[in-house]
């Protein structure tokens, strides 16, 4: 099988059609880069890497990111025999960024699908490269100014929104993280910082700041920066976290959807 492309949408997602000896053969690794950096997504349909397949091919692309614990894989699920930290996860079904409390954010994650649910559950993403560059000039110039206040317990009350204390203080001594408005990237390019995690925009009166901050979700989620992938057991798809936001649509937590992450170590910082 020659490596082919076919670009899903005009401005986010190109599906990867090569063998799995091709893939882990590292033969296309900078072509891979290259297209992800461009285009977002990346979707590998049927691959049915195992997970040692899966880790080799994460290898072959930059520096393995093991998880906080250790783990070489994370099992994306809500099952908690499975995922004992499964809750945590539900603040996976609105938009965000991976990694906002870090100063180097993970460069890309790569999921492979192995359990899959009847209702839910798609891989939903948008450009926030291409969402940027399409803002007003006078809109540039002042939101580039601007920085916001992300909190990781932001998160919890999009799905819990009368929490138990203790489970609020958990999530906030993971901390809290002010980031520009804009990533200004060492390619030249800019992109949004924007998601669930995104609390306040830092100085400004708290009703413009959340105004703000939901009219640029709703900006960058439009229909030309954004991409839904209904997933098939065996289908892998990576992102570019740097310039993307995703979220899982809704599923019944017991239905037992299972997929398996992997992820590429950060190479730049916000900035």
């Amino acid at each position: 099988m020659a490596f082919e492309t076919r670009d899903l949408t005009p401005r986010i997602a190109t599906e990867i059609r090569a063998s799995k000896q091709e893939l882990l053969s590292g033969e296309y690794a900078s072509k891979i880069r290259e297209l992800l950096e461009q285009r977002g997504v990346l979707v590998f349909p049927k691959i049915d890497f195992n997970d040692d397949e899966q880790v080799a091919f994460t290898k072959t692309l930059g520096t393995f990111a093991p998880e906080h614990d250790g783990e070489i894989i994370y099992k994306v699920t809500l099952d908690t025999k499975v995922n004992a930290k499964a809750d945590y996860l539900k603040g996976s079904w609105y938009w965000h960024i991976d990694g906002t409390m870090n100063q180097v954010p993970v460069l890309a994650s790569i999921l492979c699908a192995k359990v899959l649910t009847e209702v839910g559950g798609e891989t939903e993403f948008c450009n926030t490269y291409a969402a940027y560059d399409d803002l007003s000039d006078a809109d540039k110039a002042e939101f580039e100014k601007l920085r916001v206040m992300h909190s990781a317990w932001n998160t919890l009350f999009y799905y819990d929104p009368e929490p138990d204390p203790r489970l609020l203080r958990g999530m906030m001594q993971i901390g809290d993280q002010e980031l520009p408005l804009v990533w200004k990237h060492r390619s030249g390019r800019k992109s949004l910082v924007i998601g669930a995690t995104a609390r306040h925009v830092v100085d400004m009166e708290y009703k413009k700041s959340a105004e703000l901050l939901v009219r640029l979700r709703d900006w960058a989620t439009q229909p030309q920066f954004f991409y839904r992938h209904k997933w098939t057991v065996g289908d892998m798809v990576m992102w570019d976290n740097t310039g993307t936001m995703h979220r899982a649509t809704p599923y019944d937590p017991n239905a037992g959807r299972r997929l398996h992450r992997t992820k590429l170590q950060g190479e730049e910082a916000f900035a």
